[in-house]
């Protein structure tokens, strides 16, 4: 009896070791973070399986959010469960206070050699900027023959009833940084600290009875496709995408003085695999970002990048653009997300 047990334990033993052995065989070599969706699609396609193929390793990708991603992060640091992490602007800057990212430069990423000069100081030395995606206006051509050239002339042709108008509401996640930002930019003088002359306007767009909030993207284009709004803030890309999938009348452009972005960060997690260097040179290469920007039809930071013919003239250059002051904003965001529910309650 003790020899059968024996012999089941060495069984069960050798079967415990043999599905260890088989895991850490089949362990990727890195893991990477991405959003969902065509972001997730376009990642695959443009940067994981070129990486995959040049060096022979496997890469993991988790799905999910940034603040979910840092928390797994921060809970072990020593050994963290992810090596390469994506970050927008707020968290980006978060998980450089927090500690867990590390710097670097073109000694260990060639390619930020080659990225715009504007774009370069963003991340603070944390990071790679991957590209940028313009928040302009997106019209309805048959209802609008002549859209405002300007942020003001679409403002106060919205309090006039020119057209219905849309904007993104205070829970989207890019409205402090984009759409709120470019009003204290426009009315408030860039007084961070006092953004009441922005909401004031805003106000008084909805006040009007012509604009709409959305809080979703799909939103927005539902409310263009059934006619309830005319003209509204909204990604290049995306209205692009639209345009080209049965949608001929919805345009899009930059307004004067420029459209402001929403940017996302590529940052190599302290302590994780030293082949995030090479992953996040490949993110950043211009195949890689001509392939991803072609695809996302958003603009990308290295200044090599080659977009493809058909939508090379949508995507917004560096000329029509406003970069925020992201990180200022992140430590004043909760502030004004609680003066814009005040305000426009």
């Amino acid at each position: 009896m003790v020899s059968i047990r024996c012999m089941q334990r060495s069984a069960a033993l050798a079967l415990c070791l043999a599905a260890t052995t088989a895991g850490t065989a089949r362990a990727a070599d890195l893991t990477v973070t991405a959003f969902g969706g065509i972001w997730e699609q376009n990642y695959r396609k443009c940067v994981i399986e070129p990486f995959e193929q040049r060096t022979h390793k496997k890469v993991d990708v988790v799905l999910g959010t940034p603040a979910q991603w840092l928390n797994q992060i921060a809970a072990n640091p020593k050994s963290p469960p992810i090596d390469v992490v994506t970050n927008t602007t707020d968290t980006g800057y978060e998980a450089i206070r927090r500690g867990l990212v590390d710097a670097f430069g073109p000694d260990k990423v060639p390619n930020l050699a080659d990225v715009a000069p504007q774009f370069k100081d963003v991340t603070k030395g944390h990071g790679a900027l991957y590209g940028y995606g313009a928040m302009g206006l997106a019209y309805n051509a048959k209802k609008i023959k002549n859209p405002p050239k300007t942020w003001d002339e679409f403002v106060e042709g919205t309090i006039r009833g020119d057209w219905v108008a849309a904007l993104p509401g205070i829970s989207y996640p890019s409205t402090t940084i984009t759409t709120l930002w470019l009003f204290v930019h426009l009315y408030a003088h860039d007084n961070l600290d006092d953004i009441g002359p922005a909401l004031q306007k805003i106000k008084a767009m909805r006040d009007s009875g012509n604009l709409v909030f959305w809080n979703d993207v799909n939103e927005f284009l539902s409310l263009m496709k059934t006619g309830q709004v005319d003209i509204g803030m909204y990604w290049d890309g995306r209205a692009w995408a639209f345009h080209d999938d049965g949608n001929p009348d919805v345009l899009y452009y930059n307004p004067q003085p420029g459209s402001p972005i929403s940017s996302s960060f590529i940052q190599k997690v302290k302590n994780g695999s030293p082949l995030a260097y090479d992953f996040i040179n490949t993110v950043i290469s211009p195949e890689a970002q001509g392939c991803w920007g072609s695809a996302m039809r958003y603009a990308m930071s290295n200044t090599k990048t080659q977009y493809a013919p058909a939508v090379k003239d949508q995507i917004t250059p560096p000329s029509q653009i406003l970069v925020a002051p992201y990180e200022q904003i992140g430590q004043k965001a909760s502030a004004w997300i609680e003066q814009w529910n005040k305000t426009l309650r």
